[in-house]
């Protein structure tokens, strides 16, 4: 994990916190139903979006984030200050790894090697994310108005996770389950997802005025009722470091 990516969330916490989509409860589940875990090491647990449904079900978390703002804004669980690649946790200490919207940012081969190590056997892992949609006609528009208006999108997207990544890094089969997910948001709301990205430019950046125009324009464009809907399948990914 990069300096970069572990610092560049620090100024959009408040965002981060009302507006990042959470995760359905039928994926937790399979989780658990899979991995029966006692314990889970959140790895780039943020503000905790990932770790609170399996604290909710009595499962011990301990998140793993290198962002003391991050960290600041995390509450009902354990964590620490680290990164995938060097956790600071013990020997054999967790059940599972889980790693929510946090992989693409990952140096795959040391992480690979710190959640074996941290993992009791068989070592599950489990990666997990939001993939937004581009199948409606405001979800293309947001997406074009990303590119235009955003800051690094094209670099940090976690979809420039392929397959042969997952494969280099499992090196043994496993699972994916794809569930569907999905946000309603007012004019406000609209703003304050796109804000909560660390490719969306802040106030003060030369590109914000820009992205600001465009997603009054797409608002405008696209709202129902005065409601756009953002759109996502989940990414499951679960296996064994064998």
């Amino acid at each position: 994990m990069s300096a970069d990516s572990s610092t560049r969330f620090s100024d959009r916490v408040a965002d981060y916190v009302k507006y990042r989509p959470t995760y359905p409860d039928a994926a937790i589940d399979a989780i658990i139903a899979t991995c029966s875990p006692k314990t889970i090491a959140d790895i780039g647990s943020g503000t905790g979006i990932s770790s609170r449904p399996f604290v909710a079900r009595g499962i011990e978390v301990i998140g793993v984030e290198p962002n003391a703002e991050m960290r600041a804004a995390a509450d009902g669980f354990k964590t620490v200050d680290g990164t995938a690649e060097k956790t600071g946790l013990p020997d054999a200490s967790v059940d599972v790894a889980l790693a929510a919207q946090a992989f693409h940012w990952f140096d795959s081969d040391a992480a690979r090697a710190e959640i074996r190590r941290i993992t009791k056997q068989p070592h599950w892992v489990v990666l997990m994310w939001n993939e937004r949609l581009v199948d409606t006609p405001f979800l293309r528009d947001y997406e074009a108005a990303l590119y235009v208006h955003g800051i690094d999108y094209d670099k940090v997207d976690h979809r420039n996770v392929d397959r042969d990544r997952l494969v280099a890094f499992f090196r043994a089969p496993f699972d994916t389950i794809v569930f569907k997910n999905t946000q309603r948001f007012d004019r406000d709301g609209l703003v304050g997802r796109a804000l909560s990205s660390s490719y969306v430019p802040q106030k003060g950046h030369a590109k914000h005025e820009g992205m600001m125009q465009a997603l009054d324009r797409i608002f405008s464009e696209h709202a129902v009722d005065g409601f756009v809907d953002f759109r996502y399948l989940t990414f499951v990914h679960v296996g064994q470091l064998v």
